[in-house]
């Protein structure tokens, strides 16, 4: 079996060198060549200009293909693989078109799995081990009143005034911006056309507590079902959201107002410009650490009271293993291949794992990532 893995960008990197130092058989799959020797080149010498054609030709039964290119090729290389019964591994959000090949998948044996990153990703894996304690917990119970929560971010270790750095390219952070959400606040559904209109605070329980601007993102409400919870639960909150250090939404106010005046191509266009001067302006310098904070919570409330209250935090920056962005991005990517190889998930579209077995198994893994990871009981 053969992995064949499609882009060498920043966040492929340490999954990928994983992969290979593990003795898997991987084939490298990059827009330059070059670049992919830069990355690996000095523990592998297979590696081939990426073409979906010459992909196809040597695609075995079997092998597995892993996309860290741009969301539009998902579906074309998901749909390659279960041509040729071959599987499928990608760290980003499960598309309408990807969902829509889960029948297919399963009457070909083929295995799709996406959203095995970082967020989304680990933040699945937290959710889905705490809904697991909560369920097997003594305060269990259907009528419990739930807040469920979770924030990560990328944000420069060392503060700066703009209040962020960007690891890749700006485009995906501003478009980002421009995306209303849905997520619940108080019992209702709260829905938010900009990010800056629902901005709030939220301190995570790191072993020095911190404070961080928090925002929804996307649409949070199906993830609920993704989570397990059940329909007739009162859930009084319910976010998935973006994490950002304190003074952020000051220092991007220009920003916002200019996002907010753009439309249609001539808005793109402005977009791009944007995108490039921030990436001129506001990239990590060479060997500068990142940082990643990520928090999953649950709490449950009977009578007024918290009955049940769990965080997962977890905080992680650079350093010798390069960023921790990369680091946290695509070696989970790299778990989801080697669960797929050893047939641990099955046949169909599928996010990241709920399956106890694995999800011991990969949060140990990630724990050896982070710098700082637990499991915080705010009711002990």
């Amino acid at each position: 079996m053969t992995i064949h893995w499609c882009g060498t960008g920043l966040s492929a990197i340490p999954g990928l060198r994983r992969l290979i130092e593990n003795g898997h058989s991987v084939t490298v799959w990059n827009r330059t060549v070059d670049k992919a020797r830069q990355a690996v080149g000095d523990l592998t010498e297979d590696i081939r200009v990426f073409d979906i054609d010459t992909l196809a030709d040597v695609l075995a039964k079997g092998d597995v293909i892993v996309s860290m290119l741009p969301g539009d090729w998902h579906v074309p290389l998901a749909e390659l693989a279960i041509l040729k019964q071959a599987h499928f591994v990608s760290s980003s959000y499960i598309a309408p078109e990807m969902r829509a090949l889960d029948d297919a998948a399963r009457a070909a044996g083929v295995v799709l799995v996406n959203e095995v990153g970082l967020d989304p990703g680990i933040d699945h894996l937290m959710a889905h081990a705490l809904m697991a304690d909560y369920r097997a917990s003594d305060t269990f119970a259907p009528d419990n009143h739930l807040s469920f929560i979770s924030y990560c971010g990328g944000v420069p270790r060392h503060v700066n005034a703009f209040r962020y750095k960007f690891s890749w390219s700006p485009l995906g952070v501003l478009k980002a911006l421009r995306s209303p959400s849905r997520s619940i606040r108080n019992y209702s559904e709260l829905r938010a056309d900009r990010p800056w209109d629902a901005i709030s605070s939220y301190t995570a329980p790191l072993p020095t507590p911190e404070t961080f601007e928090v925002y929804p993102n996307r649409d949070s409400l199906p993830f609920m079902e993704q989570y397990d919870f059940e329909p007739e639960w009162p859930v009084r909150d319910f976010v998935r959201g973006t994490l950002r250090l304190n003074g952020w939404a000051d220092a991007w106010a220009d920003v916002f107002r200019e996002i907010e005046t753009l439309s249609g191509p001539e808005g793109d266009a402005r977009l791009k410009e944007m995108s490039d001067r921030f990436w001129a302006d506001h990239a990590y310098d060479e060997d500068e650490p990142d940082r990643v904070v990520l928090c999953v919570g649950l709490t449950a409330d009977r009578d007024g009271t918290p009955v049940w209250h769990k965080t997962y935090v977890m905080d992680a920056w650079g350093d010798a293993r390069g960023t921790a962005m990369a680091r946290l991005v695509s070696v989970p990517v790299s778990l989801a291949v080697e669960s797929v190889l050893d047939r641990e998930i099955p046949a169909g579209v599928h996010a990241a794992p709920s399956d106890p077995k694995l999800l011991t198994r990969w949060l140990a893994e990630i724990d050896r990532l982070a710098q700082h990871l637990q499991v915080v009981d705010h009711l002990a």
